[in-house]
C-alpha cells in the first residue's frame, strides 16, 4: 500500500514523497504535475474542514499522499488525498458499499476532490510481511470471495466496456510485438477474452488486491484497501494475487486455490485472468516497453492447466 519516503518539504503544511511527484509526472504529466502542485494548499483545507490533527510522517503509493491524523474526538483515521480519474472515482461508492466489511471503512469523503477520510489500520502488518505466500493468496482468496458478494451499483465502471476496448485494441497492437511467440500469447488472449466477453459479470470488483493493499487492523484480521472497483466477473481479480511474490511454478497451485475458495468455474476464470495479462501486454505496447516476461509465462502456464 503506503510507506514512509524522502519527501521535498513544504513547510507548516506537509511533505510532499519526491517518489509520488515522480510518479505523477511519469503517469499523468500535466494533471500531476498540478495535483502535486495543489497539495499543499488541498491538504490544509481538508485539515481545517475536517477538524484534523497530524500525527505522523506522510506515506503514499503511486497516486495518492496519505496522512495519519487524529479526529477532533480522538479517533485515529488516515488522510488520503489522491488526483480523481476513472479508476479512483470509484472507490468511495465500493467502500461505502462494503461497509468496512472486508474492507477499510470510509469515514467521509469529498466528492470533487476525491479526498477521502478513512479508518487508521495497522501499515506495520501488512500481508507481504508475512513469509508465507500460500498463505497470504487464500487470505487475498478469501477476502475476495467476500468482496464479491455485493453486486456492483448502476454507474459503476464495467469489465463490459473494458474487454470491449481491449478487444478493439488488439488488432493495432499485434503487429507492433517483433517475437511471433510472445504475438501468439497476446492473441490468444484477446481470443479467450472474446469467449467471454458476452457475459461480464455484475460483482463488485476490487481489481487491484494485492498482498500490499491487505493490512491487519484490530477489529479484524485482515482487510482490503486501495480498491480500483468495476464491475464484472471475478475471474478478472485473480492476476495481482497470481503476481505477487512471482513464481512461475507455483502459479498452478494459486489458481487452482483461488478458484476453489472463491468457487469459480476455471475455463471462465482463466479466460477472465487471460483478460489482465491482455490488459497489461497492450498498456506495454502503447507505451513503447517491452512485454513483461512474468505475463507471459503466467499466459503460458495457465494454458498448460487442465479446464
Amino acid at each position: 500500500m503506503t510507506r514512509p519516503a524522502p519527501a521535498a518539504t513544504v513547510p507548516e503544511v506537509i511533505d510532499i514523497p519526491e517518489e509520488l511527484a515522480a510518479a505523477q509526472e511519469k503517469f499523468n504529466k500535466e494533471a500531476g504535475r498540478a495535483f502535486i502542485a495543489a497539495l499543499p494548499d488541498l491538504t490544509a483545507d481538508f485539515l481545517h474542514r475536517w477538524d484534523l490533527r497530524v500525527t505522523g510522517p506522510s506515506m503514499h503509493g503511486v497516486s495518492a499522499l496519505v496522512l495519519p491524523v487524529d479526529r477532533a474526538d480522538g479517533t485515529p483515521a488516515v488522510l488520503k488525498l489522491q488526483l480523481r480519474d476513472h479508476e479512483s472515482e470509484g472507490e468511495p461508492v465500493a467502500l461505502r458499499l462494503w461497509n468496512g466489511d472486508g474492507a477499510v471503512r470510509l469515514l467521509d469523503h469529498d466528492e470533487p476532490t476525491g479526498t477521502m477520510l478513512l479508518e487508521r489500520l495497522d501499515a506495520t502488518r501488512m500481508l507481504a510481511h508475512r513469509p508465507d505466500v500460500h498463505e497470504g493468496v487464500l487470505v487475498i482468496a478469501r477476502l475476495l470471495a467476500h468482496l464479491h458478494t455485493t453486486p456492483a451499483p448502476p454507474g459503476m465502471r464495467h469489465l463490459r466496456d473494458i474487454a470491449a476496448a481491449l478487444l478493439e485494441r488488439t488488432p493495432r497492437a499485434l503487429p507492433r510485438i517483433p517475437d511471433p511467440a510472445a504475438r501468439r500469447i497476446v492473441a490468444d488472449c484477446a481470443a479467450a477474452v472474446r469467449e467471454v466477453a458476452d457475459e461480464p459479470g455484475d460483482r463488485l470488483l476490487h481489481w487491484d488486491l494485492h498482498d500490499e493493499n491487505v493490512l491487519a487492523s484490530d477489529r479484524a484480521p485482515w482487510l482490503a484497501i486501495d480498491p480500483k472497483p468495476l464491475a464484472g466477473d471475478p475471474g478478472f481479480d485473480l492476476w495481482p494475487a497470481l503476481a505477487n511474490n512471482f513464481d512461475p511454478d507455483d502459479i498452478g497451485w494459486r489458481f487452482d486455490a483461488m478458484t476453489d475458495v472463491l468457487g469459480l468455474d476455471r475455463a471462465r476464470a482463466r479466460a477472465w485472468t487471460y483478460g489482465r495479462l491482455l490488459q497489461n501486454c497492450l498498456w506495454e505496447i502503447e507505451d513503447g516497453r517491452p512485454l513483461d516476461e512474468a505475463d507471459l509465462e503466467t499466459a503460458r502456464r495457465l494454458r498448460s492447466l487442465t479446464a
